[in-house]
């Protein structure tokens, strides 16, 4: 529902701030109902399509919610980034013995009479079969950060898994959920004598272990899904869901005018003013875990030096940006730690200054050309900026900083890709073939960002795309995931984000307000600020 890159890695649930303000518009039909609504059928409205259904596999924030309906892990995420139960009967503490006092040793336990949708039995074994898949190097595990750190698990029987750990990893129980590089149990009765499941039709037909199973994928339309009978919860409320792809923005806010969806989450900037006049639905408000930024590729000889970076930090007015194309709706931000988190750093933004960018720029040698270019030797100051085809506001806000740009001699062309194309594998972001990303990407509820910014994650190994490799990050961002003591990791953070801070590897531009439209007679439907949507799906109701 949101449309960005997951690049978050899932972890231990930290406490978390969130706006959240509802407002009924418009009146329902008659007898309570909308004549526009379908009972028993929900119409999801969403500019972005899955380009994988296995987790293991998939980048975009579409398979996210997606898989929301289709699995069932072994914990989730609510709408206010706490763990609760999902196939575990409990979330593992010291407490109730999940947690061993060496802080090494997790044992979960699974509920009873858990079948799969073809009617196999949903054990731990399935699980043990995901960790293997995971680490298995035949398959193209678009990310082992945290598994790596399990020296060892086992299914002792059918209901009990026992994960030790190399050492001491604060966001481990955040692999048992869902996102990033958190991964539910897959079927090991279908795909464990596969030698690798890169190419398994499981990934664009699985079963299901959550609330619905993918009845149709009509490529580039729409995916519909059923309920689940053998969900362990019981059946669930809603009979269908009808998963919309409609990539453009304008196309997607007029099938919500007309009522042809019944729900978009992340709604367009541009379009929020526009909902009121909307009769029979529901708005809610709520500031979520997304956050824009710019970033660079630092294996691009022209950007490697910090003052051509530290210029166009300088040289936008991100305010104005804000103010103009994003209507001042978001949260302009600093760091790329939720700002409601325990964790959350004090980190001053780039000031605006225009003539020290110029001065930045002389220093490293850029002088301007007759066509108000700036050039080192035969080499011109050009850059690429790149974003996802699918919200105009995007789109603007690119044309902005090139224009912004321009007059400090700065050469920018836009080159825009659909985001499944964009955070492919084998994609611009990924392949490291792009200059400069505008993109948002998606926090957990843990603090933990050592896949974006420590050395050890750099594409093909991990999520790191501006190829930063720095000592003091990569020191504080591994220790602060060798402790449970928060007091000593956000210590750790603050160090952390003043370093990325000095060395400009991307600029942070907001944090989301996001406003999702749903109709009125939709029940349970509540937004999260982490991970997904869909994460109490078998509640919603029309």
């Amino acid at each position: 529902m949101k449309a960005v890159d997951v690049s978050r890695f899932l972890t231990v649930a930290a406490a978390s701030a969130l706006l959240v303000s509802c407002s009924k518009v418009g009146a329902p039909g008659v007898m309570g109902h909308n004549p526009w609504t379908v009972p028993g059928t929900l119409r999801v409205g969403n500019s972005d399509e899955p380009d994988n259904l296995n987790p293991l596999f998939a980048h975009t924030d579409a398979t996210d919610q997606v898989d929301g309906l289709i699995f069932s892990s072994l914990l989730r995420y609510d709408d206010q980034g706490n763990l609760f139960p999902d196939l575990a009967t409990a979330v593992p503490s010291y407490g109730n013995g999940g947690i061993s006092r060496d802080n090494k040793t997790i044992v979960v336990h699974l509920r009873k009479g858990v079948r799969w949708s073809d009617g196999a039995p949903l054990t731990s074994r399935d699980w043990l079969f995901t960790y293997n898949a995971v680490n298995n190097p035949r398959n193209n595990t678009k990310l082992r950060y945290g598994w790596d750190d399990i020296a060892w698990a086992k299914a002792p029987d059918d209901r009990t898994i026992v994960i030790h750990l190399r050492r001491p990893n604060a966001t481990v129980l955040g692999l048992l959920a869902f996102g990033g590089a958190a991964y539910p149990p897959l079927p090991a009765h279908l795909l464990a004598k596969l030698p690798d499941i890169n190419r398994a039709d499981f990934n664009s037909a699985p079963i299901s272990s959550g609330p619905y199973i993918l009845q149709q994928w009509n490529h580039g339309a729409s995916l519909i899904f059923v309920a689940n009978p053998r969900y362990f919860r019981g059946k669930p409320k809603l009979q269908k869901i009808v998963w919309k792809v409609i990539p453009n923005g304008n196309t997607l806010f007029s099938q919500l005018q007309t009522h042809e969806v019944d729900v978009i989450s992340g709604v367009n900037e541009n379009d929020i003013p526009r909902l009121r006049a909307i009769s029979g639905i529901t708005v809610t408000k709520k500031l979520i875990a997304n956050w824009r930024h710019l970033y660079f590729n630092m294996r691009n000889p022209l950007l490697r030096d910090l003052r051509v970076r530290l210029a166009i930090a300088q040289g936008v007015d991100w305010k104005r940006l804000n103010d103009t194309v994003y209507h001042g709706y978001n949260v302009l931000a600093t760091s790329d730690i939720f700002p409601g988190s325990w964790a959350a750093p004090s980190i001053p933004p780039y000031p605006y200054d225009p003539a020290n960018a110029r001065r930045l720029l002389a220093s490293a040698g850029w002088r301007r050309g007759a066509d108000g270019v700036l050039s080192k030797g035969s080499t011109p100051l050009h850059l690429d900026l790149s974003t996802g085809t699918n919200k105009p506001e995007n789109i603007q806000a690119e044309v902005q900083i090139q224009s912004i740009l321009r007059p400090l001699g700065f050469d920018i062309a836009i080159r825009n890709y659909p985001v499944s194309l964009l955070f492919a594998i084998n994609g611009p972001i990924y392949s490291g073939k792009y200059d400069m990303g505008w993109t948002v990407d998606i926090n957990a509820p843990d603090p933990d960002n050592s896949g974006l910014w420590n050395g050890r994650f750099v594409p093909p190994m991990g999520t790191n795309v501006v190829y930063l490799n720095d000592p003091i990050v990569n020191r504080t961002s591994d220790a602060a995931l060798e402790t449970f003591d928060r007091a000593k990791r956000k210590a750790l953070y603050q160090q952390e984000e003043t370093r990325i801070h000095e060395l400009a590897p991307t600029v942070f531009f907001y944090w989301e307000n996001s406003f999702a439209a749903a109709n009125s007679d939709l029940k349970n439907f509540k937004p999260a600020s982490f991970v997904q949507d869909t994460w109490n799906a078998w509640q919603w109701q029309i």
